[in-house]
């Protein structure tokens, strides 16, 4: 279980579905198996993605800030279905080194969504960020030791092309 997106995916399989009998979602329940979602909350909640929360004689569990920045990441990759509007996107990021965690947090980031490095702290790519990339990066706080420009001109970029297969 690499992502939490993919527990959540499971813990979605065993609600009951409309119109299912209880005998039914019972059948599933015990083919999903108590364990195996036991472990899978365990595993979230050592990585401190979720908390379990007890109220009124019931176990909740509900996702932590950690939880919600992974998910907004994983969902922060964009397809590249679109055509190339013939403008370059450009991030250029100057991060403390106290945030060091957070600096990586953001290549990952930009990794994901198909940016290149130009040069250190500068990345490119022809393709703007998506919503959920721009909410990641102001839910971080990394908002603000970052500039992200739209270039229509760039001397010699054939080889940006050619590295972007856009040639």
């Amino acid at each position: 279980m690499d992502t939490i997106l993919e527990v959540l995916n499971d813990f979605g399989q065993i609600l009951p579905r409309p119109f299912e009998t209880k005998y039914g979602w019972a059948r599933r329940l015990k083919r999903f198996g108590q364990p195996r979602f036991e472990r899978g909350v365990r595993h979230l909640e050592n990585r401190g993605l979720i908390e379990v929360v007890r109220k009124n004689d019931k176990k909740f569990i509900k996702l932590t800030k950690k939880g919600q920045l992974e998910i907004l990441l994983k969902k922060a990759k964009k397809p590249r279905s679109i055509k190339w509007d013939y403008k370059w996107r450009i991030v250029m990021f100057d991060i403390p080194e106290d945030s060091a965690d957070k600096r990586d947090q953001l290549r990952l980031m930009l990794k994901v969504n198909g940016f290149k490095k130009l040069q250190a702290s500068v990345y490119i790519n022809p393709y703007p960020l998506n919503r959920e990339a721009v909410i990641y990066l102001k839910q971080t706080g990394l908002i603000e030791f970052i500039r992200i420009l739209r270039v229509e001109e760039m001397d010699d970029d054939w080889d940006l092309k050619k590295k972007f297969k856009l040639t």
